[in-house]
């Protein structure tokens, strides 16, 4: 592919998926500065991919396979440098209570489900974060290479669980 066609097709992928590859990186990294990195990394990988895409798969889907990736790998060095994230049966029991009859605002929610986000698996935190973007379990499992039964489960296990531990109040960052 010549490098017109290449940009062309990232300013094409910039323009349709831009906000999704921004929530994206914001999934997978807490720290905003962090995310900041972590945007312009995907949005690089991004780029240089297009070079290979050959119209195999849709580019919504290439996109969030990049990104993901990237994401994931992004993930697995935090990991090594800090081991805070744990396995969903983890997260299940884990959590200290707060008060259940404190009032949140939308903001403080929002950091809370994304503080549980943030502690699942990279595989777990992919599927869900693609759920949370309106993606069906046929797409979710062609980006994540997974049966699309698998991710439907995979999405009713975790929705169960980061509903159970938000209702309860859980706002522990550090699992």
């Amino acid at each position: 592919m010549d490098r017109s066609r290449q940009d062309a097709l990232y300013a094409e992928a910039s323009s349709a998926y831009g906000a999704v590859i921004r929530r994206l990186a914001r999934g997978y990294e807490a720290d905003s500065d962090k995310q900041e990195d972590l945007l312009q990394e995907m949005h690089m990988e991004l780029w240089l991919s297009l070079k290979s895409f050959d119209g195999r798969c849709s580019l919504q889907t290439w996109v969030y396979r990049i990104a993901h990736n990237v994401g994931a790998s992004h993930v697995v060095r935090s990991r090594r440098l800090a081991s805070r994230l744990v396995d969903l049966e983890t997260l299940e029991t884990g959590f200290s209570l707060v008060d259940a009859g404190a009032q949140v605002d939308r903001r403080f929610s929002l950091t809370i489900l994304l503080n549980l986000i943030h502690q699942l698996k990279p595989l777990d935190r992919q599927v869900i974060l693609l759920y949370l973007e309106g993606e069906a379990a046929g797409p979710i499992a062609e980006v994540t290479g997974l049966s699309a039964g698998n991710v439907a489960t995979k999405i009713h296990r975790i929705k169960s669980v980061l509903k159970q531990k938000y209702l309860k109040g859980a706002t522990d960052a550090t699992i």
